[in-house]
């Protein structure tokens, strides 16, 4: 049985991710940001739920000791963990940039960093990172400033994690999904049509596919999961 590593699990797309992996057969370790939304979550066999400050650099890093402790091999982290905020360059505040650097990266880095160093002695293991599209493109960008630079940040993270894993079959992937199709995005964007965004469950599968075998043979991956978004 693979054991996997998810952030955000309590999140819209957190929630059926994780219940896609679980009935793949994979067991998830999973975190949750209170103990209200740990005790709200699903229970499965498979399911193991830790209540933690991502931003939290000691607890994240003692949380993936432990994970290695106990099941002495993670074989994959999905890091879905994070968050939004608009506002262009004069609205961006420097505080407005420190709130979106420790949400979007590293709420990311505190856990793939101890997890990367696990997989490159066990020199096998998938990481992957939820980007977004306005850290690629600038029309979207200019408009949500803290956000597309905190989101910009993974992907070169990613780079530099796959330049010193090369040839050792630990790789670390990017998804970018477009509009993802929740209840609090249709609220928000009464006028937009859902059907052109991402599906959670699309995604799911998407990320399930990369930590699987199928995807084994995937190098510096960064997916663009856009729909007619």
């Amino acid at each position: 049985m693979k054991t996997v590593i998810i952030t955000g699990a309590s999140g819209n797309l957190g929630t059926v991710v994780t219940q896609y992996l679980l009935g793949k057969g994979y067991r998830v370790l999973a975190t949750a940001d209170s103990e209200s939304t740990r005790a709200a979550m699903r229970s499965h066999d498979n399911l193991e739920v830790s209540t933690l400050n991502l931003a939290d650099e000691k607890a994240s890093g003692a949380f993936v000791q432990q994970a290695i402790s106990t099941h002495g091999k993670i074989d994959a982290a999905l890091l879905l963990a994070g968050g939004f905020a608009p506002g262009n360059i004069a609205s961006a505040t420097g505080a407005d940039l420190q709130k979106q650097f420790s949400l979007n990266f590293e709420t990311a880095y505190f856990i793939a960093r101890p997890l990367f160093e696990h997989m490159l002695e066990q020199q096998n293991g998938r990481i992957v990172f939820i980007g977004a599209r306005p850290a690629l493109v600038a029309a979207q960008g200019k408009n949500t400033v803290a956000y597309g630079l905190s989101k910009s940040l993974l992907f070169k993270l990613a780079e530099y994690m796959n330049a010193e894993a090369k040839g050792k079959n630990v790789t670390v992937s990017v998804v970018v999904p477009s509009t993802i199709d929740t209840v609090p995005n249709r609220k928000s964007m009464p006028d937009a049509n859902p059907a052109d965004w991402v599906k959670p469950e699309q995604l799911a599968e998407i990320l399930g596919f990369l930590v699987s075998d199928g995807g084994a043979a995937l190098r510096e991956t960064v997916l663009k999961v856009y729909n007619n978004a």
